[in-house]
């Protein structure tokens, strides 16, 4: 029963450490942009590692006017 006066204040130290960690998180934007990073494996930036061999020349839009 004495190990309850020393587990009490540590949990209590505990729950107000992640309190102030979450808070402390929203308030330095961690949590502004959520979708972007989910977004961002979609574009293509290994450009670099295809060779010039293999790589496929633009299209180029036909122009409508004719």
């Amino acid at each position: 029963m004495n190990i309850m006066y020393l587990l009490i204040p540590i949990a209590i130290v505990f729950s107000g450490l992640a309190i102030w960690g979450f808070f402390w998180s929203v308030n330095s934007g961690q949590y502004d942009d959520l979708e972007s990073p989910a977004h961002s494996i979609l574009y293509d930036d290994d450009e670099h590692l295809i060779p010039d061999d293999a790589k496929q020349a633009p299209v180029k839009p036909q122009d409508k006017s004719e």
